[in-house]
């Protein structure tokens, strides 16, 4: 168990696997009271740029932020700067379950956080995040065969990593996040402050 109270779920996985579609599906198939939180990524990417819902910073001003300490986590992939706020912890020593998406270089650079820490790898077969990668149109081939190629550069190999195939129907998928969300938030090794 972790001094900082709720868990930390940290999700990864390779362009294209449909994280953020899997991650905000789930945020509408939970309950409205459920303890969990998902953490906005900070991102030098512009906020019309399609995705996710981030927050768009300037590499000046996430330049700042990272000079001060006001990340917890930080990494650069595909030519932008990635964050995640401070206020997770904060989040978590209220008891929070907290949702991060992050990535799988990071993740093995930090040697997984801490006790409290659930990997997840949202995937596809190869075939499908190369289809979508080509259907999102957010990058010019070129830097979608890059984003391709990187799907196979890293593996995950820790422990506790919870692998969701996301290659059926979107609810199949979020479905199977939000089981294991419920089986964290009401496991006896997770201990909520009042």
């Amino acid at each position: 168990m972790s001094d900082l109270g709720g868990p930390l779920v940290y999700v990864m996985g390779p362009s294209g696997a449909g994280k953020d579609s899997v991650l905000n599906r789930a945020r509408e198939l939970l309950a409205d009271d459920a303890p969990v939180i998902f953490a906005h990524r900070y991102i030098t990417r512009a906020a019309d740029a399609g995705g996710e819902n981030h927050v768009a910073l300037s590499p000046a001003e996430f330049g700042l932020r990272r000079t001060h300490g006001l990340f917890a986590f930080h990494w650069r992939a595909h030519g932008n700067e990635y964050g995640i706020g401070r206020e997770i912890y904060a989040w978590r020593r209220a008891g929070m379950t907290v949702v991060v998406s992050g990535s799988r270089e990071h993740f093995q650079q930090i040697g997984g956080t801490d006790d409290a820490t659930h990997p997840v790898l949202i995937t596809a077969p190869q075939q499908r995040l190369a289809e979508r990668l080509s259907a999102r149109a957010r990058e010019d081939a070129e830097a979608a065969a890059e984003r391709l190629q990187r799907s196979e550069a890293y593996d995950v190999t820790d422990r506790r990593l919870v692998t969701i195939v996301n290659d059926g129907a979107l609810d199949d998928a979020a479905q199977r996040f939000v089981s294991l969300l419920a089986t964290l938030q009401y496991s006896p090794d997770v201990r909520r402050r009042a």
